[in-house]
């Protein structure tokens, strides 16, 4: 039998939003069992509470939203992976702003704090999901899907699909485990197109991006030198570990062309909606 997880102790991280450009304090603390992950709001009064589930998610422009009772939180899934990799079962996250610093753009650094904060194994058996048959949602329009199958483990299969000569299609496909995650996914870095950075800012977008957090690139080259040569598909892998924690602990095969944050959390719906039945 699986036990739940948290942390050992309290880690903190300061740094700015990726969206916001707002410098912002992070707190992860150790929870009780059957707490999972919840997300704090320590400037407000009250210091109201957003559960980190699928049936929160309220937006996902360039970001998966949460949001509960009127408060939110925004940019989570890089976060959300590093906890499914290191497999936290319980953690409060407290944040004096809404959305968690961008740290290196990626989930390299939240991985290494859970790390240094160690974890502490509960008295409580962990309700892993595990996918007893298929989930899949499609975009038919966009000609992409996502999916999780029967998997006695944590694997991801990702394809993303890139018209930009740099890029093109990538695909990785990796067994989930920390050792791998550390190494091969937790380092690369969320991508920004140079002619598209002026319009996000204007929505008020990426006002914390820098090519210390972002890969950049323009019709010629990489504006900053690449963690990997298919960073883009890796993190995308980041993103899709992220968005299915918020349907729990999975066990089973994810299988992703072109997903996205919508179809990511769709999925994550759809598994959660399974369980709760």
């Amino acid at each position: 039998m699986q036990h739940q997880t948290t942390l050992a102790q309290a880690a903190a991280y300061t740094g700015i939003g990726l969206h916001s450009g707002r410098e912002v304090h992070m707190e992860l603390r150790p929870a009780a069992a059957g707490t999972g992950i919840v997300f704090v709001r320590t400037d407000m009064d009250g210091e109201p509470r957003v559960h980190a589930t699928a049936d929160h998610v309220t937006s996902t422009l360039r970001a998966t939203t949460i949001e509960e009772d009127g408060t939110k939180f925004f940019t989570i899934e890089h976060l959300m992976s590093a906890l499914h990799a290191q497999r936290i079962d319980n953690c409060e996250v407290r944040l004096d702003s809404e959305e968690p610093p961008v740290a290196d753009g990626a989930s390299l650094a939240f991985f290494d704090l859970i790390g240094q904060a160690g974890i502490q194994e509960l008295d409580a058996p962990r309700e892993e999901i595990v996918i007893d048959r298929v989930y899949r949602i499609d975009d038919d329009k966009n000609e992409r899907f996502v999916m999780v199958v029967p998997y006695d483990g944590f694997r991801v299969s990702f394809t993303s699909v890139n018209p930009h000569k740099l890029i093109g299609i990538q695909y990785e496909n990796f067994e989930i485990t920390p050792e791998t995650y550390r190494k091969e996914i937790a380092p690369a870095r969320t991508i920004a197109y140079e002619k598209e950075i002026a319009q996000l800012r204007a929505m008020g977008l990426g006002l914390g991006g820098s090519i210390e957090n972002v890969i950049v690139y323009n019709d010629e080259g990489w504006l900053n030198p690449l963690h990997f040569e298919d960073e883009l598909v890796r993190h995308k892998i980041v993103d899709v570990i992220g968005d299915l924690r918020l349907a729990g602990i999975i066990r089973g095969h994810v299988i992703a062309a072109a997903s996205g944050h919508a179809l990511n959390t769709a999925l994550a719906k759809k598994v959660l909606a399974a369980r709760t039945r």
